[in-house]
């Protein structure tokens, strides 16, 4: 079975967030199900830098008034297709922003550029590859089932992945003449949403299903609180709404032959990780002791919950704490943690930014790592925590509610818990999770049998991956009679 995914970032290539990490990991997983992927990203600076021997496919007059490239080419176990086109993509900043943090404001002409190529590469762009099946991520690919809808690839059938909801890729209706699309697709049950263009909903309304990254998020997105202004037509599409818990890459991120830690480990092996803590310590200017200590490593956002982190700091420094921050985001919750910071030097660190050997140190090194999110799609840093034994204390919603089992009475009798959940999701629930932790950290036999237990979680992506590649499967069945009945003969 060949798949083609679009995406807007792809790791080891270009990451801002978890969507790449997925975009990243799910091939590989995939091929074990005999399912293999090409995916398209946009041709970055950074990812022409990182990728070699690329090989031009098609040479585009213009895509959108650009002239254009589609390049093929390899990086470790990814088949990548690049979109290179330096008027859309060659400009300083991130994918989305530039330097100063806003909005490139051409997103919609970038994006739907990709689309529109992911669209042509489903509709027999390319003489010797055709996808069976479209696999888009978030808004920023959204648009291709749209283009298929409309275009040569309307008999490939396309799944749309929702890494987010938030993020739904809202434009002025203006846009609409500039699109290439019919007149009929600015209507309700397409592009329009409140008088203007969505991205994300045309996708919702013309994808044969939709994926959420976890079936909690599933079900909270139908819901006026999570829906985000789009649970009406979720709620419509509810029949393909499937919800796959994400994985993770367990080669990537093992602590027992990770090069970021300055001493490898396994669970029966935790002393090692004293080593790494001391080196967390030096790092990051904090005091030496053996107080709980806690990190983030996240974006620094309201949806992440870190302005309710803010808050409490000064709590949980007085209740002997320490306090690591890594990662970047709104400039007002970036000036509440630094202004914590300031308060207590030595007990609380700030580093606005991001690097993956710095994560991967901290995550070997902390005791605890803290996701107050107001919702959370999925999560992966909870999943890398458990792998490395830093105890998570995560709010109840999404992905989080389902991968961490909360170290309650009967949980910890049974000796199933892996770290602390709060809910109601505010400041006062996450001060009585971190002083539940504060509790379990005090007793040592405890604290190492939730880290042992974390460690031991199995969320690889082979289980998720085999329920992409029977979704997959099933739309082909749908769309094609035969290979129904065949399926059906062999059981």
């Amino acid at each position: 079975m060949k798949i083609l995914s679009v995406t807007s970032e792809i790791f080891p290539l270009i990451k801002t967030g978890g969507l790449a990490d997925v975009t990243g990991s799910l091939p590989k997983f995939l091929k074990a199900c005999g399912v293999h992927t090409k995916t398209l990203v946009p041709g970055y600076p950074t990812v022409l830098r990182k990728l070699k021997a690329m090989e031009p496919l098609v040479v585009f007059d213009e895509v959108f008034g650009e002239p254009a490239t589609l390049l093929q080419g390899r990086h470790g176990d990814l088949d990548l297709l690049v979109l290179h086109a330096p008027g859309l993509f060659d400009r300083p900043g991130g994918p989305y922003v530039d330097d100063g943090g806003n909005d490139h404001p051409d997103n919609w002409r970038r994006f739907a550029a990709l689309s529109v190529v992911a669209a042509e590469i489903a509709g027999g762009l390319l003489p010797h590859w055709q996808p069976d099946v479209v696999h888009t991520h978030d808004w920023q690919s959204a648009l291709t089932s749209v283009y298929m809808r409309y275009g040569k690839g309307r008999d490939i059938p396309c799944v749309l992945t929702v890494h987010n909801l938030a993020f739904q890729g809202q434009f002025h209706a203006g846009i609409l003449e500039h699109l290439g699309l019919p007149p009929d697709a600015m209507n309700i049950n397409c592009l329009e949403y409140h008088g203007d263009i969505s991205f994300l909903k045309g996708g919702l309304q013309t994808a044969d299903a939709i994926t959420t990254v976890s079936p909690t998020y599933a079900r909270e997105i139908l819901t006026p609180e999570f829906g985000m202004g789009m649970q009406g037509v979720l709620g419509e599409r509810r029949p393909d709404l499937l919800g796959i818990v994400n994985g993770i890459d367990p080669e990537m991120w093992d602590p027992a032959t990770d090069p970021a830690l300055v001493a490898n480990y396994d669970y029966l092996g935790l002393k090692s990780r004293r080593t790494n803590r001391r080196r967390v310590e030096e790092e990051f200017g904090l005091h030496h002791d053996d107080s709980l200590l806690f990190a983030v490593v996240s974006r620094l956002t309201w949806q992440k919950g870190l302005d309710m982190l803010a808050e409490v700091a000064d709590d949980l420094v007085a209740s002997g704490g320490k306090l690591i921050v890594f990662g970047k985001g709104d400039r007002y919750i970036e000036n509440m943690l630094a202004g914590a910071a300031a308060r207590h030097p030595g007990r609380i660190a700030v580093r606005i930014g991001y690097d993956e050997p710095t994560a991967h140190m901290i995550h070997g090194g902390v005791d605890s790592i803290v996701q107050p999110s107001r919702f959370e799609p999925c999560g992966l840093t909870q999943l890398y925590a458990l792998r490395y034994g830093s105890v998570p204390v995560v709010s109840r919603t999404g992905g989080l509610a389902e991968t961490i089992i909360d170290a309650n009475d009967a949980a910890v009798s049974a000796r199933v818990a892996t770290g602390f959940q709060f809910h109601p999701i505010d400041k006062e629930g996450l001060r009585l999770a971190l002083h539940r932790a504060f509790a379990a950290y005090r007793d040592p036999r405890r604290w190492a049998r939730l880290q042992h237990q974390g460690m031991k979680a199995h969320f690889s992506w082979d289980r998720s991956a085999q329920q992409y590649a029977s979704l997959y499967g099933s739309l082909l069945a749908r769309r094609n009679p035969l290979l129904n009945w065949a399926i059906k003969a062999t059981g």
